[in-house]
């Protein structure tokens, strides 16, 4: 049966809350699993980024390049360009 001891873990250092393991000595390591019971704040760099990307975003679309009064399905048709398809001669 695996022993459970709880902790805190800061930074790279773990600090047992209570009894450490009675056979654990500070030179010798040991393989451990750690499971987080509090929610951890998410400060990855890769949130940094989508959340300026996001504010970028909303900037353009306050610019308003196109025109409100602009009909997209008739843009649409204008720009599209049909080509024939395979086997059909018309």
């Amino acid at each position: 049966m695996l022993e459970t001891y709880q902790a805190v873990l800061r930074a790279n250092r773990i600090e047992w809350s209570g009894d450490a393991p009675p056979q654990l000595s500070s030179d010798q390591a040991v393989r451990v699993y750690v499971t987080f019971l509090d929610k951890i704040a998410d400060s990855a760099p890769g949130n940094a980024q989508g959340a300026r990307m996001a504010a970028a975003l909303e900037r353009l679309a306050a610019n308003r390049t196109l025109p409100a009064e602009m009909d997209a399905a008739a843009w649409e048709r204008d720009v599209r360009q049909d080509r024939p398809l395979p086997g059909r001669d018309e």
